[in-house]
């Protein structure tokens, strides 16, 4: 049997309470002050519970909040990019105190778990904004959500005696255990993850296929937590990347799951977060392609990969493969990256997110060299029926 790589810290949180504690938990929550929940921090708690976030075993405290906003680590050392927080209002924060227990709240009143406050503090929106985003501007949606927030935040270890309800994408809804456990009995010790909020289109589909050249297993990993307004529905994606990986992936060296967290929009902070949450979920690569989890022009093109040189030589613990920008070019005949293609723009099938929003609206399909014939179909039905 191969081994897995070690989670983030060297042990796999799991913050479940199961069987006897999970009933008793249930009952004390009844009578506990109640927090509750944003969609986001829904989706942290229960990633914090089954150890994908792990070494958090709560949502942050003042001494690690303040050492991932300044440093991109914790306070133990270890690499970390991105706060991960509960956001209370002034009058809420008010009349919480350290040492207390809470019950956290979740949509239509379900109470999910058990948390002992451990740290209540006021934030710094602006400095968090600057640093973790790179901006301030209400007009980047990361930002805009932490401005929407409480000023204050709590934060203490967590117990989930109740996960959030799901009723979508449940056989793809595999936890770091479960995952880890596939890659063992699939015999993949190197396997490759791959994020998308997005189609996979056949630009997308070339660096997974490259990343699979010298790895044993792919993950494709979609986010389907909260996203943009104007971002392609978790359910149309799901349908593109199942009749994408049924017709042109090998079945024995590929693997679909749905990775619950929430869209941040943090550009190159994003990247390393995610590398690190896929090191969890039993990755040993990941694949990082121009402007990770960017959004409008904030970001460089390739500032999510030049982060990782911010970080010592095996600090993160997971190697990423980093990608340029690929096309399909007609002199090549084939696909290739502004790395591997010596010819200029003009054989270059390169489109723009508008322009394919815009056929796709039309009921016509991008050329074939740019994306398959079934996912185009998938979504020419979605712009369709959506109007």
């Amino acid at each position: 049997m191969t081994a897995n790589i070690p989670p983030h810290g060297g042990t796999l949180i799991n913050r479940i309470a199961r069987g006897h504690e999970r009933e008793e938990l249930a009952r004390k929550a009844a009578t506990l002050p109640r927090v509750p929940l944003s969609a986001r921090e829904i989706a942290d708690l229960e990633m914090i519970a089954t150890g994908a976030l792990s070494p958090l075993t709560g949502f942050m405290g003042e001494d690690d909040y303040n050492q991932v906003v300044d440093t991109m680590h914790l306070t133990s050392g270890l690499a970390w990019s991105l706060p991960v927080t509960l956001a209370v209002s002034d009058d809420r924060a008010a009349a919480l105190a350290v040492g207390q227990e809470v019950a956290l709240e979740g949509a239509n009143g379900l109470l999910m778990a058990v948390m002992e406050i451990t740290d209540r503090f006021r934030r710094d929106k602006r400095k968090e904004a600057v640093e973790v985003y790179r901006t301030d501007s209400e007009g980047h949606p990361g930002v805009a959500k932490i401005y929407e927030q409480g000023d204050w935040l709590i934060g203490g270890p967590v117990t989930l005696f109740a996960r959030p309800p799901h009723d979508d994408f449940l056989e793809f809804r595999l936890d770091p255990e479960e995952t880890r456990s596939l890659f063992r009995d699939k015999g993949w010790r190197r396997v490759v993850g791959f994020q998308t909020r997005n189609p996979i289109h056949r630009a997308h589909e070339y660096i997974q296929k490259c990343a699979l050249e010298v790895t044993d297993g792919l993950l494709v990993h979609p986010l389907v937590g909260e996203t943009k307004s104007d971002d392609i529905p978790a359910h149309v994606r799901m349908e593109c990347y199942q009749v994408l990986l049924g017709g042109y992936y090998p079945k024995d060296r590929t693997a679909l799951a749905v990775f619950p967290a929430a869209m941040r929009y943090a550009g190159p902070r994003e990247a390393i977060f995610h590398a690190l949450v896929r090191k969890n979920y039993g990755c040993t690569h990941f694949i990082v392609g121009r402007d990770h989890a960017g959004v409008g022009d904030y970001y460089g093109t390739f500032d999510a990969q030049y982060i990782f040189d911010e970080f010592e030589p095996g600090e993160l613990g997971i190697t990423p493969l980093f990608f340029d920008h690929s096309f399909w070019c007609k002199a090549c005949e084939g696909m290739a990256s502004y790395k591997t293609c010596p010819h200029d723009g003009e054989n270059h099938v390169i489109l723009s997110g508008t322009k394919v929003r815009a056929m796709l609206r039309e009921g016509t399909e991008p050329p074939h060299e740019f994306t398959r014939h079934e996912v185009a179909q998938v979504l020419i039905r979605h712009m369709i029926t959506k109007g």
